[in-house]
């Protein structure tokens, strides 16, 4: 599956704004519920963490989506 670039501005971003700032959800609490329901991965692994630092590589699956960040 290809996936989506997501620049993000900075060096690192925590997993909850990262699906906002991807709109892959509509607010903080949409991603808290996705994020602690397991329905989120992180590099193949699901991640339950909401304050996981992503980097520049890092994959996030969502959805049936795979989303990568991308540094600026």
């Amino acid at each position: 599956m290809a996936a989506k670039r997501i620049l993000i501005e900075t060096k690192s971003v925590e997993l909850a704004a990262f699906l906002k700032w991807a709109q892959a959800v509509g607010t903080g609490g949409q991603a808290k519920t996705l994020i602690q329901s397991g329905r989120v991965k992180v590099n193949g692994q699901v991640e339950l963490r909401r304050g996981r630092t992503l980097v520049p590589g890092d994959r996030v699956e969502v959805g049936g989506r795979v989303l990568e960040v991308v540094g600026a």
